[in-house]
């Protein structure tokens, strides 16, 4: 199960319509020149400075930065306050301005929305341990691990300041300077994490919750629910299109995963201008199907997604022409590539090595951590990551399994906890049923989190099923905001399926 890791910092890929009135209404004097202007709101920028680590005074300071889109219609008091995360982790929320305005809608017209930097991105104190894209995911398996090592030998005891709890915490420092009262949580991928987390610490401030694309907090490291997605979604792409048959594109891809576990094959790529070999090997074509092509599904109707490509070039490529599985997967890669270009994933190593369950004691030296893990995976029925062996899924894991083992236990924080004692407040829960990356099992695990969840399923929707084209999903988010329930969701039905490539008979 990945949360976003694999593109962080990444922005949520919603189709931003033009606005249709774009009166720009100034900033007042003294606004920070980082603050981001929208049309027709008034955006209020500022910081709150943060201790890095509550009683370590010695490690210093954070200034958390944020900005508060006032409502469009200021002559009455605002309906409520909308706290949004776009995820990661390591995704900047600032920046996504108009993303959110957009998305939200008719909610801006009377509701206030409050962005925050997560500390460690954006204009909140950023933080960099030197690696990148390049680092993190062209490499082996274990230069991965090296690479978050290296991070937190990077960051030194400062490392114990990102955390989600830490952040949770810097949200609430703005809420009080501001002083707003409740607010409705809108999170996005990582963050159904960070909100559960802010509700937890600080649950007399949440008037209402909505998740979209969730996992629990108590998730599974080995990304079982992901086999599953990666199981079903090609069932129902197959099934709806009617270009394909997903019991045969299961054991196509069966086939192709036991010919790259005995010889991968070898990609072409350009990075920071010059070229560069990567392995296409079983676990990276787990990380293409269960995350990268689990983006964008149903955000663009009129075009294939990575997804809609795949049932034809695994079919070809299991009868033992892989020119089109190669065509696809490095330009599917070179994109990621190039759009993480520069990225710093600090952040997002930190609070996944901090927080994120994991299969082994902290406490305990490498080899006795290498022997828990064995023991956790030996315990795994192989036929839950069908058609994958045990062995390609989990490494094809990008924020779970292994990939912390190396992470010191000194000057780190401990995973995080939670305690179960969440708020019974309206709480809303959407996958997409493309979404391999959050699934609709974690889904469901992440509403069971709280007491009276409404849980929803976007159809023909990928990872954050929100961006979804016809509006249908976000509509329904923005019902809920403003009335705490969710309302008419016939409009489901409605949303197309995506187009899939035609395998050959």
């Amino acid at each position: 199960m990945s949360t976003g890791l694999s593109a962080a910092p990444e922005p949520l890929p919603f189709p931003v319509p033009p606005t249709a009135a774009t009166a720009t209404v100034e900033p007042a004097p003294g606004t920070p020149a980082w603050c981001p202007t929208t049309p027709n709101h008034r955006v209020e920028c500022g910081t709150v400075t943060r201790p890095l680590v509550d009683g370590k005074p010695d490690l210093g300071s954070i200034d958390v930065g944020y900005a508060l889109v006032r409502r469009t219609d200021e002559s009455r008091p605002a309906e409520n306050t909308i706290l949004v995360n776009p995820g990661g982790p390591g995704s900047q929320a600032v920046a996504l301005i108009g993303v959110y305005t957009s998305l939200l809608g008719p909610l801006t017209i009377d509701h206030d929305m409050l962005l925050i930097d997560p500390r460690g991105v954006g204009v909140s104190t950023p933080v960099s341990c030197g690696v990148g894209v390049k680092e993190m995911h062209l490499g082996t398996r274990a230069d991965m691990r090296r690479a978050m090592a290296d991070c937190a030998d990077a960051l030194g005891p400062k490392a114990e300041g990102y955390t989600t709890a830490a952040t949770a915490d810097d949200f609430n420092a703005v809420r009080q300077k501001l002083g707003l009262g409740k607010l409705s949580l809108v999170g996005h991928s990582y963050g159904t994490y960070l909100m559960p987390v802010y509700a937890e610490r600080h649950p007399d401030t949440v008037t209402s919750m909505v998740l979209s694309a969730a996992y629990p907090v108590d998730f599974d490291s080995l990304g079982r629910p992901s086999a599953e997605a990666v199981r079903d979604t090609f069932r129902r792409i197959c099934a709806r299109s009617r270009a394909c048959d997903g019991e045969r594109v299961l054991r196509d891809l069966r086939r192709v995963a036991a010919k790259l576990r005995v010889k991968p094959l070898g990609l072409r790529l350009t990075v920071d201008g010059q070229p560069q070999s990567v392995e296409l090997n079983e676990s990276r074509l787990v990380s293409l199907i269960y995350s990268h092509a689990s983006g964008g599904v149903g955000a663009f109707p009129d075009e294939t997604p990575l997804i809609g490509t795949l049932p034809a070039a695994i079919h070809q490529a299991a009868r033992g022409d892989t020119t089109r599985l190669v065509e696809v997967v490095t330009g599917a890669f070179q994109q990621f590539v190039d759009v993480s270009a520069g990225a710093d994933h600090g952040l997002g190593i930190a609070v996944m090595c901090n927080d994120y369950p994991r299969l082994w004691s902290v406490d305990a030296p490498q080899p006795q951590r290498w022997r828990q893990f064995a023991r956790g995976m030996a315990q795994a029925e192989p036929s839950e990551f069908h058609p994958f062996s045990r062995e390609g899924f989990v490494y094809g894991q990008l924020d779970g399994a292994e990939v912390c083992i190396e992470w010191p236990k000194n000057g780190t924080a401990r995973p995080y906890v939670s305690t179960g004692d969440l708020p019974d407040v309206p709480t809303l829960v959407l996958s997409g049923d493309l979404d391999g990356n959050t699934s609709e099992r974690n889904g469901r695990l992440a509403a069971a989190q709280f007491r009276n969840a409404d849980y929803v399923t976007v159809p023909n929707a990928g990872h954050v099923p929100d961006q979804e084209a016809t509006g249908c999903a976000s509509g329904i988010v923005a019902h809920f905001v403003r009335e705490e329930r969710v309302g008419d969701t016939s409009c489901l039905k409605a949303i197309p399926p995506v187009k899939v490539d035609p395998v050959a008979r």
